[in-house]
């Protein structure tokens, strides 16, 4: 029994006989492809060349070639192991190949070296929540400003409250940052007077993540919401105001 082994056409074939020699393949859908895409490329000193965007003439290689770039360019002598998007900018300037960001991609991935040394996120799963609010007063973000340096009246901080949709900032000082001081925030400048919002948006601390204030939450039937830890934009809104509340 006799097993043949059957090799993949070379991609640039079909494009180099019909540069050099104006041979088409019998399918007309594969003649009509090879004529558009000729458009771009140039067949020179037997070998062939893509023409970039900016004009510049990106030679063309093989599964082999493609290969051995990649290698040299993610963990050569200059390689920095890169991530794939930044392996695909460094080599797309000299190279050119149909299927070249997804070959990066998947090149990064197998690299056993960045698999190692890769920082770990040890943070639980947890799905985004987009900040879209509907109408007025629907959402709110809440921050503190502070410690600050103490007022005549012996206030230290500042709490404020931000609403997304129309940016109407609520502001209070504070001699003390209690939980309660914040349940009363809710209650007083919000809810009583703009109504009862659909969710707020707070960070971690603890004057907003408590028992007190879960409660107020299931009493009103509104929703707290989470920043996340050590990355003040992802209260944008609130951090924006927090700025003007410390220049004034």
């Amino acid at each position: 029994m006799e097993v043949f082994e059957t090799e993949e056409e070379d991609w640039r074939q079909p494009l180099v006989d019909y540069l050099k020699y104006g041979k088409l393949p019998s399918d007309p859908r594969r003649r009509t492809d090879i004529r558009r895409r000729a458009t771009r490329f140039i067949y020179y000193k037997g070998t062939l060349y893509r023409r970039s965007f900016e004009g510049i003439f990106l030679r063309c290689l093989s599964d082999d070639e493609k290969d051995q770039a990649m290698e040299e360019a993610h963990s050569g002598v200059c390689g920095a192991h890169q991530s794939g998007p930044k392996l695909h900018f460094c080599i797309k300037m000299g190279y050119y190949w149909p299927t070249m960001v997804k070959d990066y991609i998947d090149y990064a991935k197998r690299c056993q070296a960045c698999q190692f040394n890769v920082n770990l996120i040890h943070q639980a799963p947890e799905p985004l929540h987009p900040t879209v609010a509907s109408w007025p007063f629907d959402a709110w973000g809440l921050d503190v400003v502070g410690r600050m340096t103490k007022s005549s009246g012996g206030h230290l901080y500042i709490l404020a409250a931000t609403d997304y949709f129309s940016k109407w900032a609520e502001a209070v000082p504070l001699k003390e940052l209690k939980k309660e001081n914040v349940a009363d925030f809710i209650r007083t400048n919000i809810i009583y007077r703009y109504g009862v919002p659909r969710y707020i948006i707070t960070d971690n601390g603890k004057p907003f993540c408590n028992s007190l204030i879960d409660k107020l939450c299931q009493k009103f039937g509104f929703k707290q919401r989470n920043s996340s830890m050590y990355y003040a934009a992802a209260n944008g809104l609130t951090e924006a105001f927090k700025k003007l509340c410390a220049v004034y």
